[in-house]
């Protein structure tokens, strides 16, 4: 299998992994009191921090591989994204409390333009011009399955949605790099899912709000999904750049209505359908 191929899978899984992560996390709501978003971000992290340990501490250098020596470009590409993923989440985060949930999503959605347009200025890696058409036609249909509105209600919302795409893009750009460098993918994960956690406490200084044991074990399996989407992503930008694979980040959008469908009998409309089929074809027409 061609690294090109194990990027590809590795954004699919990606991609359905945080699909499974947003339902649990709406599902969440249901079965007990009002959780707050940086709570849910917690548990989002700190699965995939334990998962992530896990496979550091059976690995080869043991405890060691937690605490690797690596040069100092190294060190600023693994803060910066970490950092950029941070923003990349509360960003979105907020947005989904203050605007419709369709706007916050598609301003998130703009994550893989950022991840191609940023390997092309800072990583001169090359962008066809089919892969970039492929990518803005995918992008078209994920507008008509989310339908946002843009009425401007909330400016800062706005630009917290966009400035977490921003953040997820610059992300994901950090780990095509550190790929080129080698540096271990779960190590990137450990540190991402460690900086996060920590990132979250002061916002919950306030207190922590209580739980029923079925959120408990819902919120478990959202940090499930997270850590297969963590793992997923950075794999996927480790084999291959992401020119070649971003376009696939877009299969999310039809991952979430499948699961929207079996858990909400959330039924799509005909936009919604012909926003899957351009999705789709985007990506047929990118592997080719």
């Amino acid at each position: 299998m061609t690294a090109r191929a194990k990027g590809i899978l590795a954004i699919l899984a990606s991609a359905f992994g945080f699909a499974l992560m947003a339902a649990f996390v709406r599902l969440c709501d249901d079965y007990g009191g009002p959780v707050s978003s940086f709570q849910k971000s917690l548990f989002r992290n700190l699965v995939a921090l334990v998962i992530a340990g896990v496979v550091l501490v059976r690995g080869e250098g043991g405890m060691k591989a937690a605490f690797p020596r690596l040069p100092g470009k190294a060190w600023a590409l693994v803060l910066t994204r970490s950092v950029a993923g941070c923003i990349g989440i509360f960003g979105n985060f907020y947005a989904l409390s203050r605007i419709p949930v369709g706007e916050a999503m598609a301003l998130n959605k703009t994550a893989p333009i950022f991840a191609v347009a940023l390997s092309w200025v800072f990583l001169r890696e090359r962008v066809r011009l089919h892969q970039a058409l492929c990518l803005v036609a995918a992008f078209v249909g994920v507008m008509l399955v989310m339908k946002p509105g843009f009425r401007g209600a909330d400016t800062f919302a706005t630009l917290c949605a966009l400035a977490g795409g921003l953040g997820a893009g610059i992300a994901y750009t950090c780990v095509r790099e550190l790929g080129v460098m080698r540096v271990d993918g779960s190590f990137i994960v450990f540190f991402f899912s460690a900086f996060s956690c920590v990132a979250s406490l002061p916002f919950m200084a306030a207190g922590v709000d209580p739980m029923t044991w079925r959120q408990f074990l819902i919120m478990l399996g959202a940090g499930c999904g997270a850590a297969i989407g963590q793992f997923g992503v950075t794999a996927a930008y480790r084999f291959a750049p992401p020119r070649e694979v971003a376009v696939y980040d877009y299969s999310n959008v039809v991952f979430t209505a499948a699961l929207g469908y079996l858990f909400f009998s959330q039924t799509p409309d005909l936009l919604s359908v012909v926003g899957f089929l351009m999705i789709a074809f985007s990506a047929f027409r990118a592997a080719h």
